[in-house]
């Protein structure tokens, strides 16, 4: 169970959510209008038709030209209104959704890598699209529904008092009655809400491992245990949403008994009341019955909408917490500009955690000079990777600074850097950098967008990725799938690699970018990079001895701090951290 499923994160969910109908008030007043003309235009159509009846039937009274031009009007504004309130209220909940889709991934992207970490894509999918879709509903039929009908049953019940003042008396209790029903039940309907949409997010993210993972299942012979637990997970979905729509139709019929209860009780008093408003020919009788329906009709379907929006908190908190997912690292709140020319690294008392009480850096002192190469060694767990991360800025360090220094001794903490001077100076390649689905050029040209052919194909060449399109049908216009599914590992590697050198940056670093080529291709690459380096600052992480050995310097991460830097050759000849590591 993750945090927003807790009835705590969930209540007033819905409500956080309002705010986003502020840019859209001219839209919202317009369908409160249509809203307002077509349940007032409905009380008055049957409140009229009631009468007229009563009166042909009763007083033998046939209606006149006028009572039927009323009518005919009635039913032709209640048309045009039902249509012009459909019509407006989707178009505000579609903008509406549109909106809070961008803003749900506008969170993950600001909280990413960290809110992202360790959650299935298939979950992810069902915030960012499942959750946001089923507040449709909230949105096109709980608002401004609820207003109008709110005006409706308030001018309502004046008629009603007027006609007779024992009327209000029936009306109103019943619907405090049809208020209090949702209110009475909102526990249990967020509890199968949130039932429901666990569910519905479990069963996506098994569909989305199952396709991405259908070769490594059918080589294993796996596919039937596969699709036996996605039939189970649907049929946990079903069972959720089959109890979420019997409460439902309880809710119904506990409705629909107190609106008769109220129709009763409306004959009941013309029963008892003979005179006054009663005398004239019965035909107010019915008239007034049809008035308490017409005025509590519009009451019970706002109970039935606050009754689905309940079942919506979990959808509501999940979505309302991408929103508000905080900033692993907040933008710079006064950028300064990164110094110009070639551009070293600094990392002075770096502390760092995940917030699970385990303190992975603890006062990292390391210098990377400009243009220089330096490979991060340590054993896997040491925080090798949290010091690429924090080169990116994807978090900022709990403790010290991460700091660009120029060549002539000028730094700049990446806290005050604005995000677009700090991705045009420092790239991060990681060993499962992933592809788009679209073309070759269009993956390479990701960082750089107004790349030149002849840049792409210089980047390219110098990574391998030109023999790579040549291979291919279509050369670098020929699509690479989700996630590059048509390439290699090793070739998607290669791609990453001549990805990152398309945006030429100063800082370039590599986190185990080359662990799916061989030795020959890591070998191939390194002298690629070496040549094309020329003032380029490089942080390579690796396992791989060779890869180590290239590097100009080596800086051995051990228990949170750097036990010890050197040369290959410095190191290897004594017996301290790095033999550690070689021996692993």
């Amino acid at each position: 169970m993750t945090l927003t499923d807790t009835p705590a994160r969930q209540r007033g969910a819905l409500r956080a959510l309002l705010p986003v109908l502020a840019a859209h008030k001219a839209m919202t007043a317009r369908t409160f209008c249509a809203a307002l003309v077509d349940q007032a235009a409905l009380v008055a159509l049957v409140t009229l038709a009631a009468h007229t009846v009563g009166a042909a039937v009763v007083a033998h009274r046939l209606p006149g030209p006028g009572t039927v031009a009323a009518l005919v009007a009635l039913v032709l504004v209640r048309s045009l209104a039902t249509w012009r309130e459909m019509d407006l209220s989707h178009d505000l909940a579609y903008r509406v959704l549109a909106e809070l889709r961008v803003r749900v991934f506008d969170g993950l992207a600001r909280s990413a890598p960290a809110r992202i970490a360790g959650r299935r894509s298939g979950d992810l999918a069902a915030a960012a699209l499942g959750d946001v879709e089923a507040l449709e509903f909230f949105y096109a039929h709980a608002i401004a529904q609820l207003a109008a009908s709110g005006v409706v049953f308030g001018g309502g019940t004046v008629v009603l008092a007027v006609v007779d003042p024992w009327l209000p008396a029936v009306v109103l209790p019943v619907a405090g009655l049809l208020a209090l029903v949702p209110l009475l039940d909102g526990r249990g309907r967020a509890a199968r809400g949130t039932r429901t949409r666990r569910a519905a997010a479990e069963l996506s993210a098994e569909v989305v491992e199952t396709v991405d993972g259908l070769r490594e299942l059918l080589a294993f012979g796996a596919l039937d245990r596969r699709r036996e637990r996605l039939r189970e997970h649907g049929a946990r979905l079903g069972e959720a949403q089959r109890a979420e729509h019997a409460w439902e139709a309880g809710a119904a019929a506990v409705r629909d008994v107190l609106v008769v209860a109220a129709v009763v009780g409306v004959v009941v008093v013309a029963a008892r009341a003979p005179g006054g408003p009663w005398a004239s020919g019965g035909a107010w009788a019915p008239a007034a019955m049809a008035l308490a329906l017409g005025v509590l009709a519009p009451v019970a379907d706002s109970s039935a909408a606050l009754g689905q929006a309940g079942g919506l908190r979990a959808a509501a908190a999940r979505v309302g917490a991408a929103v508000r997912a905080p900033a692993g690292a907040p933008p710079a709140r006064d950028p300064r500009p990164v110094p110009a020319g070639p551009l070293g690294v600094r990392l002075r008392g770096v502390r760092f955690d995940y917030g699970a009480g385990r303190t992975v850096l603890d006062g990292v002192d390391l210098t990377v000079r400009a243009g220089e190469t330096l490979a991060l060694v340590g054993a896997s767990g040491a925080g090798k990777s949290t010091c690429a991360h924090l080169l990116a800025r994807f978090w900022d360090p709990t403790g010290g600074t991460v700091e660009l220094v120029g060549a002539d001794g000028t730094a700049v903490d990446l806290r005050d850097v604005a995000e677009p001077e700090l991705r045009a100076a420092v790239s991060v390649v990681g060993q499962d950098a992933p592809l788009f689905h679209g073309t070759l050029a269009d993956n390479l040209r990701l960082a750089a967008p107004d790349a030149t052919d002849e840049e792409l194909r210089a980047a390219a060449r110098l990574c391998g990725v030109d023999r790579i399109a040549d291979a291919l049908p279509d050369g670098f216009a020929t699509a690479v799938g989700e996630r590059g599914a048509t390439l290699s590992g090793g070739q998607r590697s290669r791609v990453a690699l001549a990805r990152a050198l398309l945006a030429r940056p100063r800082v370039l670093v590599l986190d185990e970018s080359t662990a799916h080529l061989d030795t020959a291709g890591d070998a191939e690459l390194s002298r690629a990079l070496a040549a094309a380096s020329r003032g380029r600052t490089t942080v390579v992480i690796a396992h791989r001895p060779a890869t180590v050995r290239r590097a100009d310097r080596i800086a051995v991460l051990e228990a949170g701090r750097i036990a010890e830097a050197g040369t290959w050759d410095e190191l290897a000849a004594g017996k301290g951290a790095f033999s550690r590591v070689l021996t692993r």
